[in-house]
């Protein structure tokens, strides 16, 4: 097993030593969908959806526009969001079960104190659906990474035929049930119930809590939610396909626009619909009085990436594909006072780390990530500058996906905007995102840039090495 703690690590691309922890013990809450890529946002410059409640807390937070998913695949990415390990040291392929001898983020912040909840997808449990459909699947207790409330399913991709299952604080079995309406809709009242059940009493609350919900939407398939016309923060009925201006990056070809124009008008609807449950959680803490000590992080596993350079879903290294929402915000830490945007690439396995920051808890040494707390328990000007310079990006096996990219790679994002990607023993692609952010000129073969691409190779070297990955990268 490699070093385990990044903090020991040094190189060229990694710069890392501990910082000292702050005290508060705010609330914690993940709001995260599948398949959301950090383009399809109203602050992000994306014509065809409104997101008011993602907007105003990226603009009240801090937002980590180069955030990534490592690894942008539904079980890998969970299995590092989890437990801080790379997807070749937990969880590299979909489906796979985590070793459940893993700990979690949830065993960290229970040994703190924490109350922990889990609300939706997981897909850390190995099933296929050629065993049978998924959402029927019990996940074992012992198998649910720890957390106190956990009422989940291991997967399922039909939003208006949801079931969940699982367990009670109190150690009470849920049996089996469908969800009623809208799957993220109904996870949400759960996760509103929880917070109702944490409103302070006449001398406070004295246990903080953490819970994630984990929405599948809106991941395909692309069918508009439900709307409310007349709620606060409603939204309308999904645009046509007519309506749906695509990105730059989408091939003049027919088949692929019309492909990408039958989905996306479902895929910006359900991302509005998430926008407006946002909202609801939002008013909810308020009206329980915990808006002013609860931290939100909202992100996404990974991307989708309809039809941009010809591909459709994930697991490529584009940027549709790699780029997620990532934004903090809410909470005594983040009001007036920590600010702003961050250009580092926070990746999956740096989420728990962070979030154990926030909590003042310091990172265990099973974990891998780096703790960006500093980041906003700081002011931009106080900012740690020991954070990583680059992201380590892997599709640790082959995946036969009918139009994606059916060989492994790896590849580095850095915070001055560059992208580094291999297959093995060849360059894939090399982009400057700061004068090219729809990759459109890929310079990974113009021998001008053989020095910008030596300096990007020696830096995933170093992370192939430091993290016990391998992989034959391309000779110079």
């Amino acid at each position: 097993m490699p070093d385990q703690a990044h903090g020991n690590a040094q190189g060229s691309c990694y710069h890392a030593t501990m910082h000292e922890k702050t005290p508060p013990r705010p609330n914690i809450i993940w709001v995260f969908g599948d398949q959301h890529r950090a383009q399809a946002q109203g602050h992000a410059g994306d014509p065809n959806l409104r997101t008011p409640h993602m907007d105003r807390l990226t603009h009240e937070g801090v937002h980590f526009h180069r955030a990534v998913a490592g690894n942008p695949w539904c079980t890998p990415f969970r299995g590092s969001l989890l437990t801080s390990r790379y997807p070749h040291e937990c969880v590299y392929r979909t489906p796979m079960r985590m070793d459940p001898s893993f700990p979690t983020i949830a065993h960290a912040l229970t040994e703190h104190g924490y109350d922990t909840a889990w609300f939706g997808k997981w897909h850390l449990d190995g099933r296929s659906e050629s065993e049978g459909r998924s959402a029927f699947h019990i996940i074992p207790r012992e198998r649910r990474g720890g957390f106190q409330t956990w009422i989940g399913y291991e997967n399922n991709n039909s939003q208006y035929d949801s079931y969940v299952h699982g367990h009670e604080a109190n150690g009470a079995e849920v049996e089996l049930y469908k969800l009623p309406g809208h799957e993220t809709d109904a996870l949400t009242d759960l996760l509103i119930d929880y917070v109702r059940g944490r409103k302070p009493g006449p001398e406070g609350q004295t246990k903080p809590f953490f819970a994630a919900l984990s929405v599948q939407p809106p991941h395909d398939p692309y069918l508009p939610a439900p709307f409310p016309a007349i709620e606060p923060g409603g939204y309308g009925p999904p645009r046509s396909a007519g309506e749906v201006r695509l990105r730059p990056n989408v091939p003049d070809v027919d088949w692929v626009r019309r492909k990408a124009l039958s989905g996306l008008p479902g895929y910006y609807h359900m991302i509005e619909n998430l926008d407006f449950n946002l909202g609801r959680i939002r008013r909810a803490l308020d009206r329980a009085g915990l808006a002013e000590n609860t931290l939100i992080i909202f992100f996404s596993d990974h991307g989708d990436m309809h039809g941009s350079h010809g591909k459709f879903g994930k697991s490529v290294p584009w940027e549709e594909s790699i780029r997620i929402p990532f934004s903090v915000g809410g909470g005594i830490p983040i009001y007036g006072r920590n600010t702003g945007k961050v250009d580092h690439p926070i990746n999956h396995v740096d989420i728990a780390p962070t979030t154990l920051g926030l909590c003042g808890i310091s990172k265990p040494d099973w974990m891998r990530g780096y703790d960006y707390s500093g980041f906003l328990n700081s002011k931009p000007e106080d900012r740690p500058d020991d954070a990583p310079e680059s992201a380590f990006l892997q599709q640790t096996v082959r995946k036969f996906h009918p139009h994606g990219v059916d060989r492994p790679w790896r590849g580095v994002v850095t915070t001055d905007g560059w992208k580094y990607v291999c297959l093995e023993g060849q360059p894939m692609m090399l982009h400057n995102l700061n004068d090219d952010p729809y990759e459109q000129v890929n310079l990974a073969f113009h021998h001008v840039f053989h020095q910008q691409r030596s300096r990007l190779q020696e830096c995933l070297a170093d992370w192939i090495s430091r993290t016990g990955d391998s992989f034959a990268l391309p000779e110079l």
